[in-house]
């Protein structure tokens, strides 16, 4: 029993996930050119270092975007589960980039510890505070959208602007110990970098473990398969459930369960049921897109069902 995908839900989860992220955009080009003049200007590489974040950031948000848009194309011959795959691919994409940000700015980091430069400006640490509060409230906008659209191409997104909170207050630290502590002090600064591109790693692996094992079809939450079984056996002559798998496409779930019926009903009242037990999931679980019901004979378990034994 198959229920036709229905992409309303998908396509109003876009809307606001392109939403936040053209704002993301634009708030991190913006902030890239003032943190880049500020460190040229400021001698200050962490803060430079900072700049290369936000631009790996626009980078990013770029790959987010193109990702929600192709994610929610319409199946077609070709791909017949749509094109739901296309958003934790872009989640990947999206933590590599991070990786390659990190890797630059630790490269570029070491060659400066090695070169001897003078302090940063104190105005740079003006600048870094406005942009730590920038970032964190996009952070915190950004994470609620993704959230509430269970996208992790826009979470990934919104821990681009997380990491480059902690990459600027890392280089906030750095640059008050190195005009604090002064003359021999000056390398503090490219060590807030180098520590910052640690931070960026991190961050970098806790976006790509789950987008890896989305693509790899990894069962989602368990809790969410028992609230299926539940609501289907809460149906209507279903005696029970047997085997059961979900799994996350893009922003759709999609379900496979057995359910188990008297034997001697015949083949239009299994369809019926089958077609209820589709009908109140999705009812229920408006996020779940796709049902797959089969429906065997109860009589060919050895146990008796949970309604049975009540």
């Amino acid at each position: 029993m198959n229920q036709p995908i229905t992409k309303t839900k998908a396509q109003l989860a876009t809307k606001a996930g392109i939403k936040s992220t053209f704002i993301g955009i634009a708030v991190n080009a913006c902030l890239a050119f003032v943190k880049a003049l500020a460190g040229i200007f400021g001698n200050s590489y962490a803060l430079i270092a900072d700049a290369i974040e936000s631009l790996a950031d626009v980078f990013s948000s770029l790959i987010v975007l193109l990702g929600l848009i192709l994610a929610v194309k319409p199946a077609d011959r070709n791909h017949p589960y749509g094109h739901g795959k296309i958003e934790p691919l872009a989640s990947v994409l999206v933590a590599l980039s991070l990786i390659a940000a990190a890797i630059l700015i630790a490269v570029e980091s070491i060659q400066a510890i090695n070169t001897p430069h003078q302090s940063p400006a104190s105005f740079t640490l003006i600048v870094l505070v406005a942009v730590i509060a920038i970032k964190e409230t996009l952070f915190r906008y950004v994470i609620k959208v993704g959230n509430e659209m269970e996208s992790l191409v826009v979470k990934s997104d919104a821990w681009h602007h997380r990491s480059d909170a902690i990459t600027s207050l890392a280089a906030f630290i750095g640059i008050s110990i190195a005009i604090i502590g002064g003359p021999g002090y000056e390398m503090a600064d490219d060590f807030a970098a180098l520590l910052a591109a640690g931070i960026i790693s991190i961050n970098a692996f806790i976006v790509l473990k789950p987008a890896l094992f989305e693509l790899i079809d990894t069962a989602p939450d368990p809790r969410l398969l028992i609230e299926i079984r539940q609501i289907a056996e809460s149906v209507e002559d279903v005696l029970g459930t047997d085997q059961g798998y979900v799994r996350k496409v893009g922003f759709d779930y999609y379900v496979d369960l057995d359910i188990l019926c008297d034997p001697e009903f015949s083949i239009r009242k299994g369809h019926e049921i089958a077609h209820n037990v589709v009908d109140t999931i999705q009812g229920k679980l408006p996020q779940i897109t796709k049902v797959l019901i089969h429906v065997e004979p109860v009589d060919d378990y050895g146990w008796r069902s949970r309604k049975q034994k009540e």
